[in-house]
């Protein structure tokens, strides 16, 4: 087989352009994420412009149970292959201050967030031990670096991510395993549309006056970190637009 990169998150933005980059260069993919119509959508489009070999895996990574049988449930040989794990399946849930924000949505935020990296680390983890060698690349962000208003609890959880990362690089540095954490600014996906619940006009809104970084601008730089040669790890990386300097200053056009 070739080359297998492990993508969370796939259905969309950057998980989705991360899916089309790597089966561009030649590797297989392992797609999941929560939506089945939408990962059979990307494995055909993958398979008949790229003629990669595609599998796909229908689960949500709030859950541990479902997280260990779907992998579980994967053939071995594509298991025993993966050399790049993308935990990128994430999400931010509304924009409230602290005293207001809806306990829901933070418990969401974590348990997707943190908890689901968390998960499928721990599920994949065996494989690249068995290799000796492999690649696990965290998407953080830069409010994983700063807080900012309103932002509390996926500030928390991004901030959970970047600490978490920098433990596995650690431990896992007896296993030659690589693991870099990757921190987007303002990427323009459904990211927004999702914070404010389906709400379009806020969704746009957080867009407007400045050129906002796009999925492939993202996965092109993933890519970039994990086609290094082997001696060579990307630590910790923020990238931002060039109207973005960090989690809360922006220079946007009149």
């Amino acid at each position: 087989m070739n080359k297998t990169a492990f993508i969370t998150g796939a259905t969309s933005g950057i998980g989705k352009a991360c899916a089309e980059k790597f089966a561009a260069a030649g590797y297989s993919i392992i797609a999941t994420g929560r939506r089945a119509d939408r990962l059979l959508s990307l494995a055909n489009e993958l398979q008949a412009k790229y003629q990669t070999e595609i599998i796909t895996a229908c689960f949500d990574v709030q859950n541990k149970v479902a997280v260990d049988t779907a992998i579980g449930n994967i053939p071995t040989e594509w298991k025993e292959n993966i050399e790049v794990l993308i935990n990128n399946a994430g999400l931010a849930l509304g924009r409230d201050s602290f005293e207001n924000a809806d306990m829901q949505d933070w418990e969401t935020m974590m348990n997707t967030n943190v908890n689901g990296m968390l998960y499928v680390s721990r599920a994949i983890l065996p494989y690249l031990i068995e290799q000796k060698k492999g690649h696990i690349i965290n998407i953080g962000s830069v409010a994983g670096k700063e807080v900012y208003e309103n932002g509390n609890v996926y500030c928390a959880s991004k901030f959970a991510v970047d600490a978490i990362t920098k433990s596995m690089r650690i431990d896992l540095l007896k296993h030659n395993i690589k693991v870099t954490g990757i921190h987007p600014g303002a990427v323009e996906t459904e990211f927004s549309l999702v914070r404010f619940k389906g709400d379009e006009s806020k969704a746009t809104s957080a867009y407007v006056g400045y050129k906002p970084l796009s999925s492939m601008d993202v996965a092109e730089t993933i890519f970039y970190t994990a086609t290094l040669p082997a001696h060579i790890c990307i630590n910790d990386l923020v990238i931002t637009c060039t109207q973005q300097a960090s989690a809360y200053y922006f220079n946007k056009n009149q």
